[in-house]
């Protein structure tokens, strides 16, 4: 016999997305009331776009605290940063950028053999970390994305250096955050922890949350390279023997130019994105992003050197 204290249970438990989300929102207030000065990492891709839609939720009807910050390879895909430019404009933000193209310019940098960029801004984030005495910085990263980022706590620390050394991870029982660092070190900050690829989807299906159109399926000229579809441009793709064709395609990640792989799909709407990625076995870093392909441990060492 169903009670009325079986049926007010039953209608005020949170779903699965609500809990993820009281979580991450639990988490911007912890970072608003622990540290001096947050920053949003903000590259107009579906994860920094749903962590910016929580901290909006976080902070309403105030304004998100925060600044963004934008790491601008100079390879970035065009339709994204009008996106990021539009949402910026529209919730009023300040937006910090940090160009890769810059360093490479006063010669801080120097450009890769193949082209990518995505490794290169490590040196431009912690530079735009120490200049804008940014004490938290949160991240869109994921457990599920990739082994290294499953070894991440919610708050990672990282030393004077930027360095992060998974052998000083803190333990975050009870959902209880330790901000506590040194002169000079900072924090990582990672809402989007637990949450999966799909989830994400469905925040967004649910939240009608607007991303860049690249995200749907579309017609693009792309050419094939390590079983990937990449887009031509000034980066340095095609090759001479590389053959550019118009296929329909869509991206699971957002990334460099250079080295994010779309892939083929008929997915036009959100409904036919979920239904996709329910029946992918393979996370989106791990079948788009050919940075993550260097070696066995290539997020691993560039997350050692300071990166994302």
């Amino acid at each position: 016999m169903t009670t009325a204290t079986d049926r007010l249970v039953a209608t005020t438990a949170l779903s699965h997305l609500d809990v993820l989300e009281a979580e991450s929102v639990h988490v911007f207030r912890e970072v608003a009331g622990e540290f001096e000065r947050p920053v949003i990492l903000f590259s107009g891709g579906k994860d920094s776009i749903v962590m910016l839609h929580l901290a909006l939720k976080a902070f309403w009807p105030a304004p998100v605290p925060f600044a963004l910050l934008h790491v601008d390879t100079g390879h970035n895909f065009p339709e994204v940063i009008a996106y990021r430019d539009r949402v910026v404009a529209e919730h009023d933000l300040r937006l910090h950028v940090a160009s890769v193209q810059e360093f490479i310019d006063d010669g801080r940098l120097r450009e890769r053999p193949d082209g990518t960029r995505n490794p290169l801004q490590t040196v431009p984030l912690l530079d735009a970390i120490e200049r804008g005495k940014f004490d938290a910085v949160f991240g869109g990263g994921r457990r599920d994305e990739e082994k290294a980022r499953a070894k991440e706590r919610v708050f990672s620390l990282r030393d004077e250096f930027g360095a992060w050394d998974p052998r000083r991870q803190r333990p975050e029982l009870w959902s209880l955050y330790n901000g506590r660092h040194a002169v000079g070190e900072h924090v990582r900050v990672f809402p989007l922890s637990n949450w999966t690829e799909l989830d994400v989807w469905q925040y967004i299906e649910r939240e009608s949350i607007e991303l860049p159109e690249i995200y749907y399926a579309h017609e693009r000229e792309v050419f094939a390279r390590d079983g990937m579809w990449l887009t031509a441009g000034d980066w340095g793709g095609p090759r001479e023997h590389e053959t550019v064709e118009r296929r329909l395609v869509r991206y699971r990640t957002v990334g460099d130019m250079s080295c994010t792989g779309a892939v083929d799909s008929d997915a036009a709407t959100i409904e036919a994105v979920i239904t996709e990625i329910a029946a992918s076995r393979l996370t989106e870093r791990g079948a788009t992003r050919a940075d993550d392909k260097l070696s066995e441990a290539a997020m691993e060492d560039r997350k050692r050197e300071g990166y994302f």
